[in-house]
């Protein structure tokens, strides 16, 4: 793939908003499978055919995709989390609605924000802290855990948000010399061959719908983060990344046309300010790099 070059942030942004217009796809098939087939299955089922699916875009960017990466462990760490993240997602949305399950997922920008410090290295003052808070505030709203509609499956989804946060850190802490496709690819693999061994013990054989649905959504993952990914061709992804929410609003549009479901006020307002803060966080990071900028250039 070409080196970045960030100088069209438009394309860039419009690259982003179109892969999280994708990616909710994704979820509601993952969700219309759930009522059938196993959640190990569906998960084994994405990775599989992300695989496939990504093998012509590394044909057509003309990577060595059968060449093992020089840091293997970091790859199949990557992969594990990632694989954690979809599993748990699943599990969740499995049985309660999208939009909840995926404002609870996106606390894993909250988390990194936490982590960084002790793993990264990296300092945050007062105002980013006060934000996270703020956030996990609106998890609280979303879980509702001292109501009536307190459902314990939603805690899978923050689960997932964790393994997602993990995923962010070692890509960021570890720069690796391979392309970000390929890195993709070397996720994807490692999702697959970790999940494979335990399929078996779980099979539901597929009709010919289901195995279009499994196709279907290992095509949108790959789909999906390709445009991502190309989206920080053209951006930097510290300016694309707030953009990121637009996938909780994709997928309440999705999930009333294919469930009839919308989100109550209480839901909507922790959603608000889920999206809020990991917002305020992403224009923060944004603004540091911007001071870095200069003297980066000095040296």
């Amino acid at each position: 793939m070409n080196q970045p070059n960030h100088d069209r942030p438009m394309l860039g942004i419009l690259l982003m908003i179109l892969g999280m217009m994708v990616i909710p796809l994704l979820d509601i098939f993952a969700k219309m499978l759930a009522a059938q087939y196993p959640v190990l299955q569906i998960t084994w089922g994405r990775f599989v055919f992300n695989v496939i699916w990504l093998i012509p875009f590394l044909i057509w960017q003309k990577e060595k995709w059968w060449v093992v990466p020089k840091h293997p462990w970091i790859q199949i760490f990557r992969g594990l989390c990632l694989l954690s993240s979809t599993f748990f997602f699943f599990l969740s949305i499995k049985t309660n609605p999208i939009p909840n399950a995926l404002a609870l997922l996106f606390v894993s920008p909250l988390i990194v924000t936490l982590l960084s410090p002790f793993i990264l290295g990296e300092k945050f003052g007062l105002k980013r802290l006060l934000a996270t808070l703020f956030g996990f505030v609106g998890v609280l709203i979303v879980l509702q855990p001292n109501s009536d509609q307190f459902q314990p499956s939603l805690l899978y989804a923050l689960i997932a948000g964790l393994s997602y946060a993990l995923y962010i850190v070692v890509t960021r802490k570890i720069s690796t010399s391979s392309s970000p496709l390929m890195t993709l690819f070397y996720t994807a693999v490692v999702g697959t061959v970790a999940i494979t061994p335990w399929v078996p013990m779980i099979w539901v054989p597929p009709d010919s719908e289901a195995i279009l649905l499994f196709a279907a959504i290992g095509l949108i993952a790959a789909t999906g983060h390709f445009l991502v990914i190309l989206s920080c061709r053209y951006a930097p992804a510290s300016l694309v990344s707030p953009f990121n929410y637009t996938e909780i609003i994709v997928a309440t549009m999705l999930s009333y046309l294919f469930f009839d479901y919308l989100p109550n006020a209480i839901v909507w307002l922790g959603i608000a300010i889920i999206c809020v803060s990991g917002i305020y966080i992403s224009l923060k990071e944004i603004k540091q790099q911007r001071r870095n900028k200069p003297a980066a250039l000095r040296r």
